[in-house]
């Protein structure tokens, strides 16, 4: 099943940034943005994706990535 991931991780390990900065700089609770960060999330609105490439200087494709995962036959 093909699905998104969120590269927030490597983001912040290259930027030298941690998620509490994160949080404060793009007005984001921690809770949500860890939410993100876990692959956990549904869904994300185009104006936290606006403001985490401001912050991260960053492309949306620099934050996102499409995964295609064969299906496996049983």
């Amino acid at each position: 099943m093909a699905h998104i991931e969120i590269r927030l991780d490597e983001l912040l390990a290259q930027r030298g940034m941690t998620l509490t900065e994160l949080s404060y700089r793009v007005e984001v609770t921690i809770a949500n943005l860890s939410i993100l960060k876990t692959g956990k999330g549904k869904a994300i609105r185009f104006s936290t994706l606006a403001r985490l490439c401001e912050v991260l200087e960053c492309q949306p494709g620099d934050l996102l990535r499409y995964v295609d995962t064969p299906d496996e036959d049983p």
